[in-house]
């Protein structure tokens, strides 16, 4: 069985987190005293973290973005939310809605269907490397391993850069979990 190496260590640092929360808190009176009974609200995973102060994370990016509504609605799919919220730090090549449209009719329809989550979470995560990738840093040639544990090639043609040599970077936006290159096709991995 495959091991998803990038959905594993991004689970470990969230427990880790959660770990160190709670040994940091001194018990006292207030912590020992009975349940509140005050109503409780529904607890989430970092996605539902509420914060419109600091700088917004890959999936909230994403999701402001209106080029971006397939690709936002294959995250939410996958259930793969939570875990592009996280820590990071990542690098994400996210396809327009029109790198989406340039699949065959009905392909983007099949995938977020709830029995086919796994095949549309590895998809997924072909488009994310456990790391930041800054434009600057891409060298002709250069190989990146992906969370699904995938190769994807960068290639550099008359200064602009290319993914798979099929997928052009025509935007990039930082976030704070990482960065967001805007591709202008849908990776695929040849299996």
């Amino acid at each position: 069985m495959k091991k998803n190496i990038a959905s594993i260590f991004v689970m470990g640092l969230a427990m880790g987190s959660l770990m160190i929360i709670n040994s940091c808190g001194s018990k006292t009176e207030e912590n020992t005293s009975a349940p509140s009974t005050e109503e409780s609200t529904e607890l989430g995973g970092q996605s539902a973290v509420k914060d419109d102060d600091s700088q917004q994370d890959i999936v909230k990016v994403a999701s402001g973005s209106k080029d971006h509504t397939t690709l936002v609605a294959a995250i939410k799919a996958a259930e793969y939310v939570d875990v592009l919220s996280n820590a990071g730090p990542f690098t994400v090549f996210a396809p327009t809605n029109d790198a989406f449209n340039k699949l065959p009719e009905g392909t983007v329809e099949t995938l977020v269907k709830p029995e086919n989550k796994d095949k549309l979470r590895d998809i997924l995560e072909y488009h994310v490397a456990v790391a930041v990738y800054k434009t600057d840093m891409f060298k002709d040639g250069q190989i990146i391993n992906m969370a699904n544990l995938g190769n994807v090639k960068i290639s550099i043609k008359n200064g602009e850069i290319f993914i798979n040599e099929t997928a052009k970077i025509i935007g990039t936006v930082p976030s704070s979990n990482g960065i967001i290159h805007v591709i202008d096709n849908v990776l695929l991995e040849k299996k």
